[in-house]
């Protein structure tokens, strides 16, 4: 899992039939302790998260099981949760 900040959102009027009804954002990936920045990836939120929002995202095999009963998506990032604090022990 990763912490990322959420940046945009990804609309696409054709698409993948299953993905049909699935919200895309686009997410920048950070280090916590010293907040730089990485990657970006795209990732389906299925928990409601906004532009702005630190979220934790899960990928892979994660991924796959975090879509529950939607058998077979070809997600390969989730976002699980929407982060309220981040406290580090330096």
């Amino acid at each position: 899992m990763v912490l990322a900040k959420v940046i945009g959102s990804v609309w696409a009027t054709k698409k993948e039939e299953a993905l049909s009804g699935s919200k895309l954002l686009i997410t920048r990936v950070f280090e916590p302790d010293t907040n730089k920045e990485l990657d970006i990836i795209v990732a389906c939120d299925y928990i409601g998260a906004g532009i702005g929002d630190i979220v934790i995202i899960t990928s892979g095999s994660g991924a796959r099981n975090a879509q529950g009963d939607k058998d077979m998506l070809p997600i390969d990032a989730v976002i699980v949760g929407i982060v309220d604090q981040v406290d580090l022990n330096k």
